[in-house]
């Protein structure tokens, strides 16, 4: 992509209502313009991101088992008042009416709507196990929303659910959750750490919430620091093997990790105490398993092995993946910009031309941009008449991992630099030795997904 026709609102100020970095370098990169309090337009830069995190969901999910769908964001009241939640669910449900006085909703999560067409369809313990799944637009009224995409009225967000016979089978479906998202976060570049939660409005007895750490977050967390030794790597898991996901879920949530709504004093004052930490988290996701209370409400039973009708063990997981960009960015920066990790960077390198006009020059860019493309990565080549400092500055806001700049100088000696935007060293190569080196770089990322 040539950046003199793609459509990158640079700021070189700061709005005055962004309150934290992630807010203020989303507004600064031209990745989203606010539109009304707590909702925005996601611009080109900012909505390659979002595809991005929303495929390495996708393609995490497929690797589960789990099946998508999509539902619809208005859903009935009628299907929250059969569960009870119609009321008790706040202000934060934008309630409406259609034109016929009916009374309707924005969704803010989809148990019910899911659970009815689980009734709807399924009869048998046969067709046990199901788990479905959706990345949809959701929208609760915060009070304040602020800080950008962290803390919006609308969102992006994957909600699945699972429908099992047995508790014992539900809560395979919640470790195999675990496992799926600790997978989908690494593969982000994050540490996502599993907590124990508290359930809130959506109710059941056992939930985890991801959360990544950093000064910003909204929530205060309680941790023994040999928790952020925990990696998930490259391991393969069955997810079919109870032993196996139950085995990961014990390794990454024995140690003490908690959110200061389910904080204990006196469990946490049993880590030794050069290992117990305080800080601020931002939650990612959460996973949930409430047993029957959907659907005993709302009458989801299938046949069981005798014969006799049985209400299903269901359980609810989110991933919130607008929110992951502000995550990723207050992890990931400096006080230059964005600092993307190269399995969700919009653009994986970026090309500087030093002396846009000079024949050897651009030839020697445009040869760069068509070897990356045709070895399946995407450059972005900024080809404007800029001064080299302005072209720089741009990198850094925006923040893509990799920088090859060409200049004349350079091109005499057959070479350019690949500069890495997180550490800041760069190297000189002959061109087709930068493009065999960023190949090998993303190769494993690459070759991640299905």
């Amino acid at each position: 992509m040539r950046l003199s026709r793609y459509f990158l609102p640079v700021l070189k100020e700061t709005p005055a209502e962004a309150q934290i970095v992630s807010h203020r370098l989303m507004l600064r990169a031209g990745m989203i313009k606010q539109s009304a309090a707590g909702i925005y337009s996601w611009l080109p830069l900012g909505f390659k991101v979002l595809r991005k995190i929303e495929n390495i969901v996708h393609e995490e999910q497929a690797r589960a088992g789990h099946i998508p769908i999509q539902m619809p964001t208005i859903q009935s009241a009628d299907l929250w008042r059969e569960s009870g939640r119609y009321d008790d669910y706040g202000e934060e449900m934008l309630r409406i009416k259609d034109r016929g006085g009916r009374d309707m909703l924005f969704t803010p999560t989809a148990e019910e709507l899911v659970t009815d067409i689980f009734r709807s369809h399924v009869n048998s313990y046969k067709d046990l196990p199901l788990t479905l799944y959706q990345i949809q637009w959701k929208f609760r009224d915060e009070v304040r929303p602020r800080f950008g995409v962290m803390r919006g009225r609308e969102f992006y967000m994957k909600d699945g659910y699972n429908f099992d016979l047995t508790k014992e089978d539900a809560l395979h479906a919640y470790n195999r959750h675990l496992v799926s998202y600790l997978r989908t976060y690494e593969r982000m570049g994050l540490q996502a750490i599993p907590m124990r939660a508290d359930s809130g409005p959506i109710g059941g007895d056992d939930t985890h919430e991801f959360l990544v750490l950093a000064e910003t977050g909204e929530s205060e967390v309680f941790y023994d620091s040999a928790v952020t030794d925990l990696t998930f790597g490259d391991r393969e898991i069955d997810y079919d093997d109870v032993a196996q996901c139950a085995g990961v879920m014990e390794e990454f949530t024995t140690k003490y990790a908690r959110t200061d709504e389910t904080h204990e004093e006196a469990l946490f004052n049993e880590v030794p105490e050069e290992r117990r930490m305080t800080a601020r988290g931002i939650e990612v996701g959460q996973i949930f398993y409430f047993g029957t209370k959907y659907s005993e409400a709302m009458g989801a039973t299938v046949q069981g092995p005798d014969g006799k009708p049985v209400a299903v063990h269901m359980g609810s997981h989110g991933i919130g993946v607008s929110r992951l960009l502000g995550a990723i960015i207050e992890a990931s920066h400096d006080e230059n910009g964005i600092i993307w990790p190269e399995g969700v960077t919009p653009f994986h390198a970026g090309i500087v031309n030093l002396k846009q006009g000079d024949e050897e020059a651009d030839a020697a860019c445009e040869a760069l941009e068509a070897a990356l493309e045709a070895a399946g990565l995407e450059p972005l080549y900024d080809d404007r008449k800029e001064r080299a400092g302005g072209k720089f500055a741009t990198m850094d806001l925006i923040g893509l991992p990799w920088r090859i700049t060409v200049g004349p100088r350079g091109l005499k000696n057959g070479v350019v630099e690949l500069t890495s935007r997180r550490t800041g060293e760069s190297e000189e190569l002959p061109p087709e030795a930068a493009v065999a080196k960023l190949v090998e770089i993303y190769k494993d990322h690459m070759v991640k997904g299905l």
